[in-house]
């Protein structure tokens, strides 16, 4: 795949910035001591301007009210931000959309949400797990030659696989004065992979935003290639469990 940098990606319609904060796992109100209402709110303070939430996430109303905080003290415009949800898989025929839609909108406290992603229309961004321990190389061709912008949910491998002390990606972020999580994104953002990273931490925020200002050699790219497992380290959506486990939680409802 030919490698450009990009800070970022034209979709169908216009630009938007490839780093997002991802709003899946928030914690709701009165569920832990730092609400998602709190953490999309640092988000937008630390310069964030684009953030994924989805009806099943269920705190598209905190979002909402983050974004409204914001927008009454002067912090952002509504222009400015770039608003993704994600329709419910059990609405996504043609006459359930619109209901599903408003229902959205309603909670988010919204007039419009910039991407509304649906799994039975033609894809425009594809949601992936991504990261140096799962490359998806060849997913990644298919995404290219369909013209499909492919979307790292897990840049940062929850976490998983002491990504934050690997020895690689310390030792090529120590090259640039960056962490092994700036290293990281910058690696998957140099792929054409856009990113949604999420923290509840302010200075962490403010650390996966400072990415911009150096590119991965060629040596580099090739250290991190050698991490590559091949296998998902989070939700192998192969395994029909999985698959099972999400026609439970849908049954469920």
């Amino acid at each position: 795949m030919k490698r450009r940098q990009i800070k970022s990606i034209r979709y169908n319609n216009k630009y938007i910035i490839p780093l997002h904060f991802g709003s899946e796992h928030a914690p709701r109100a009165g569920k832990m001591r730092c609400p998602c209402e709190t953490y999309v709110y640092q988000a937008l303070k630390a310069g964030y301007r684009m953030f994924d939430t989805a009806a099943d996430y269920e705190n598209e109303s905190a979002v909402g009210k983050a974004l409204a905080r914001a927008l009454e003290e002067g912090t952002v415009k509504r222009e400015d931000v770039f608003i993704i949800t994600k329709l419910p898989v059990r609405d996504a025929a043609e006459t359930a959309v619109p209901k599903a839609l408003d229902a959205s909108l309603a909670r988010l406290g919204l007039d419009y949400v910039d991407l509304c992603l649906n799994s039975h229309i033609p894809p425009m961004v594809n949601q992936v797990e991504s990261h140096p321990f799962y490359h998806q190389d060849a997913a990644l061709r298919n995404m290219e030659e369909l013209g499909v912008q492919p979307q790292a949910w897990a840049p940062l491998c929850e976490g998983l696989k002491n990504i934050f002390s690997n020895k690689v990606l310390t030792g090529i972020g120590r090259k640039y004065g960056k962490s092994a999580a700036q290293t990281a994104l910058r690696w998957n953002i140099g792929r054409q992979v856009s990113v949604v990273t999420r923290s509840r931490s302010a200075d962490h925020l403010k650390e996966d935003q400072d990415i911009w200002d150096f590119e991965l050699s060629e040596k580099d790219r090739n250290a991190i290639d050698g991490l590559d497992l091949g296998y998902s380290e989070i939700l192998d959506y192969d395994n029909p469990s999985i698959a099972r486990l999400f026609i439970q939680k849908r049954t469920d409802r």
